[in-house]
Order: structure tokens, then C-alpha cells, then sequence
């Protein structure tokens, strides 16, 4: 199922998110729920949810019948606690 997903991800979504500096990474699929998490200027975006229910879910559930919805998981990314890093790394100086 991930595999589908990914490449529905890079055939359909990734370039329409890649035009606004985001991206996406599918962290999985269970029961029908795929869990995706925004990158770049998507992630904290005010538009992210929508952006999640009009693109992302949306291409998920044409393409993938089995697909009832898509959740969007917040929390801090790996790119915005390696930033956060080097803001704070670069306040020791």
C-alpha cells in the first residue's frame, strides 16, 4: 500500500506542493486512514488543511478505493528541530 502511495505522492501531489515549497511524507496506512505529514512551507501553513482534504486526500481517493480519509499529523518534523538546532547553536557564539 505505501509503495502505491508514494508513487501516487510523486506522480500527482509532490508537484503541486514542490510549487510552493512543500512536500509530503506518507508515515502510513491502516484501516483505510493514511497519515501524512507536510514539509517545508507547507508544514505550519494556515492553508495545510486544506491543502490536505482538496489535494492530498482527495487524489488518494480516486486513485485507492480502499482509502476513507487522510490525517494530517502535526507535531515538529525532523526539518524543524534541525533548524531550531542550529538557531540555538548559532545563539552560543
Amino acid at each position: 500500500m505505501i509503495e502505491r502511495l508514494e508513487k501516487i505522492a510523486n506522480e500527482r501531489i509532490r508537484p503541486n506542493l514542490a510549487r510552493h515549497n512543500g512536500d509530503i511524507e506518507i508515515l502510513g496506512a491502516e484501516d483505510g486512514i493514511v497519515k501524512i505529514r507536510l514539509h517545508g512551507a507547507c508544514n505550519g501553513c494556515p492553508g495545510a488543511k486544506l491543502t490536505m482534504e482538496d489535494l492530498v486526500e482527495t487524489t488518494f481517493m480516486e486513485e485507492i478505493p480502499g482509502i476513507k480519509g487522510v490525517v494530517l499529523c502535526d507535531g515538529i518534523s525532523e526539518e524543524m528541530l534541525n533548524f531550531a538546532k542550529k538557531i540555538l547553536e548559532k545563539d552560543r557564539c
